[in-house]
């Protein structure tokens, strides 16, 4: 193995080490601090995670991978992409309207916000329409100079490359896509020609889909692209860089016109190797290899690592193999240096941002000194790795029983929906347009002290489950004063969605300070799945009949389902995801049951990972789905005939599974359709559904609140496409991030505007 390699990152987390990032952007849209305390407090963060990861020792550090909200959301205003009702009239975009495009404002509905390819990450969706891009502010530049003048740092500028940045956007026809091409090309070459001048000696251009299903002709794009770049800018060594899957045509984007090209090494399933082996490497340029897991937290087998660089180096010259992530670490924690409660065997198996790029510094070592250089190092990682193996809770036999009889598991309800939709209308005996929301009431600084207490110790079981039942009440007479007909009881006893169902469950643990960022401010500390999972004891029973006891209307009982819980936390890499989701599904099972048989007969198990899950190549989607689909099922499906299963989801692009969405033969499915501007309508328009559906008639996660007159638009469209006695109205979305006042308003509103239709259907003349 040649010893000339080099190591870097495509992306460092933006958070902080102790959220300081989400702490700074809360309290400014708080009006607690001004605009200059924000970006100074941003300077000085994004400079603390540069001298980070020059650190550990990197040749290439990522710059202008820190973003306010979101590195998509700032390629749009960076080219003055603004949609034209935030009233922007050109030059460099306020961070007033960069935030209204992110949030919203009293004027103006937020941008769409959905998943970035397969992760849990959300991107804010560029509307270019009749734009005509201009480099409004060289974003790139400004952060490559900050590095080097306050750090003495040479970073890598990081653009979010032209073809991906056009296939994530909206506003144009896909016949449009090449005219596009053509009228951004100037201004990135404009990009790339001032970093030139500057003195940048490389840019990393990320291009992840070249990942997804391409086709020969857009692959033609993508050449015209980087042969007009390379005429614009030589002598600028460019990086092509691709992650999260295996890209298509090797070949072809092998031998594009840059100086490096960028591969996944984790997630590819081997296709890159064998394409190596069958094509070999281009020789006048780098391979830079991504080895190392960007986005789960697992400690790397170290020795199977090298053996990867050794068959690397066979195919790449001398000089040419760089070893990073095999994706920017936006998708990991920090440092595990943090975690003291964590029990040796399983902190020893974790690798969060920094500890990767310790790992890239001992493989780089290892392959410059030799192996017997850091043979003590490489011990460590084996024993770690042995220790972790070897656990008894990821070995127990009666979950692998079980597991290995999950063919003959049924998954089927008794009745078909069209009979179980009579049965259910008799005994619930819903008006028309019946209303509810999807689970989660407004967590106030009141709920989280009180479990936080509760936690600590301070507050005993008593005194906290009194504290829950009181909120609880509150929040079941709220509904019922506001007209909802179907209730929640609001969640308080929840710290999310997954981490709660994980908390109850055998088989995962929980990190003190392993968040990551979800969307915005928005982070999240997801579960670990270490071990096999099983159910041990009814998790929500208790306060879902509690809230029962105090109304007579109906009160949904809520859980997660399998697949998002799989898809929402970070999963054991020792066995496959199906596996994984059996199980998960096998233990939720126990508690639908537990939940009927205390008196809930609607239950939720909500779904909004299921489409972020998707494979990233079309061919790969039918057999994902396939199973997680049954997941649902197998996790729902020994209720009675008058049991109503809800599910809900969000934040996807929904139109290219609305067939299996069907086939989890869910009663009722809330979906989102405001933030996409009721976009999802014009699929039902043309293709209908037959089970229960509720399109959520306003976004939860912008602080304005919607008025009636447009949750009726929203409302009236979906009753063009969808049979009115199969309609719901709610939210789009669980209200646990938004306050009181604008919460009970939004409500207030949502049930007028379903009183309004339901009134104008049943005073309509028949037809």
């Amino acid at each position: 193995m040649s010893n000339h390699v080099q190591t870097g990152s495509l992306g460092y987390p933006r958070i902080g080490e102790q959220r300081e990032w989400k702490k700074a952007l809360e309290s400014f849209w708080a009006g607690k601090t001004d605009e200059k305390t924000l970006t100074d407090t941003m300077e000085e963060l994004r400079l603390e995670q540069l001298r980070r990861q020059q650190a550990k020792g990197l040749e290439f550090v990522p710059v202008n991978d820190f973003t306010y909200y979101d590195h998509i959301l700032d390629t749009a205003v960076m080219f003055g992409i603004v949609p034209a009702r935030y009233g922007h009239e050109g030059g460099a975009v306020s961070l007033a309207t960069y935030f209204a495009m992110a949030r919203g404002s009293s004027n103006a509905v937020a941008s769409e916000m959905t998943k970035w390819f397969n992760t849990n990450y959300h991107y804010i969706v560029p509307e270019i329409g009749d734009s005509q891009p201009y480099l409004a502010e060289n974003k790139p530049l400004a952060a490559y100079r900050s590095a080097k003048e306050r750090a003495g740092i040479e970073g890598r500028p990081v653009i979010v490359g032209l073809y991906t940045f056009l296939k994530l956007s909206k506003g144009f026809a896909s016949s449009a896509f090449a005219e596009k091409v053509e009228q951004f090309l100037p201004v990135y070459g404009q990009v790339l020609q001032e970093l030139k001048q500057e003195g940048v000696q490389w840019v990393q251009i990320d291009e992840p889909a070249l990942v997804q299903d391409t086709t020969p002709e857009q692959l033609a794009l993508v050449e015209r692209i980087y042969a007009e770049l390379r005429r614009q800018v030589p002598g600028l060594r460019i990086l092509v860089q691709t992650y999260f899957e295996a890209v298509e045509h090797f070949e072809r984007v092998a031998a594009l016109p840059v100086d490096a090209i960028g591969l996944d090494f984790v997630h590819d399933r081997g296709q890159h190797l064998e394409a190596l082996e069958r094509h070999g490497w281009p020789q006048d340029k780098l391979l830079a290899a991504g080895i190392i897991d960007g986005r789960n937290v697992w400690r790397s087998d170290l020795d199977a690592k090298l053996e990867l660089a050794g068959r690397l180096s066979a195919y790449v010259p001398a000089g040419q193999l760089i070893l990073q992530p095999s994706s920017s670490l936006l998708h990991v924690p920090v440092t595990v240096d943090r975690e003291d409660k964590l029990g040796p065997e399983i902190k020893n198996a974790l690798a969060f941002a920094d500890q990767k790029l310790d790992e890239l510094a001992l493989l780089a070592r290892a392959i410059r000194e030799g192996q017997d250089a850091v043979a003590s190092e490489l011990a460590a990682s084996r024993e770690a790795l042995e220790s972790f193996r070897l656990l008894p809770e990821r070995n127990r036999t009666d979950v692998a029983e079980r597991l290995a009889g999950i063919d003959q598991v049924g998954d089927t309800r008794n009745l078909p929906f069209a009979e179980r939709f009579e049965v259910q209308q008799q005994k619930w005996q819903l008006p028309l347009l019946p209303t509810t929301t999807i689970g989660s009431f407004p967590q106030t600084k009141e709920v989280r002290q009180a479990r936080q207490q509760w936690r600590k110790g301070s507050l005993d079981d008593a005194a906290y489950e009194a504290f829950v039942n009181k909120e609880i009440e509150s929040c079941i007479r709220l509904q019922e004063e506001i007209g909802i007909d179907v209730l929640v009881h609001g969640e308080f006893e929840r710290t999310d969605m997954v981490e709660f169902f994980g908390e109850k469950l055998a088989g995962f643990f929980f990190t003190a300070n392993g968040w990551v960022q979800s969307y915005g401010s928005r982070c999240v500390k997801p579960p670990v799945i270490y071990a096999d999972v099983a159910f041990v004891d009814p998790m929500t029973v208790k306060e879902s009949a509690y809230a029962q006891s105090l109304s007579s209307r109906p009160v949904k009982g809520m859980l997660t389902g399998p697949v998002t819980i799989l898809n929402w936390s970070f999963v054991r890499d020792d066995m496959s995801r199906e596996q994984v989701t059996n199980q998960i599904a096998l233990a939720l099972r126990h508690e639908v049951e537990a939940l009927e048989s205390a008196g809930i007969e609607m239950i939720q198990v909500d779904e909004p990972a299921v489409r972020e899950g998707l494979p990233l190549k079309g061919r790969d989607h039918e057999a994902y789905l396939n199973w997680a689909v049954r997941s649902f099922r197998i996790a729902t499906s020994t209720v009675r005939d008058t049991t109503q299963i809800h599910t809900h989801m969000c934040y996807c692009e929904f139109h290219d599974m609305i067939e299996s969405i069907r086939d989890m033969d869910a009663d009722v499915i809330s979906i989102e359709t405001s933030r996409s501007h009721g976009e999802l309508i014009s699929h039902f328009e043309l293709q209908g559904y037959d089970h229960g559906i509720g399109l959520g008639v306003y976004d939860i996660h912008s602080p304005r609140v919607p008025g009636v007159g447009e949750m009726t638009d929203m409302i009236d469209r979906a009753l063009h496409a969808l049979d009115a006695r199969l309609f719901w109205i709610n939210p789009d979305c669980g209200l646990k991030t938004r306050g009181w006042s604008e919460t009970e308003q939004s409500l207030r509103n949502m049930v007028e505007a379903a009183l309004a239709a339901r009134e104008r259907l049943q005073t309509a003349p028949a037809k």
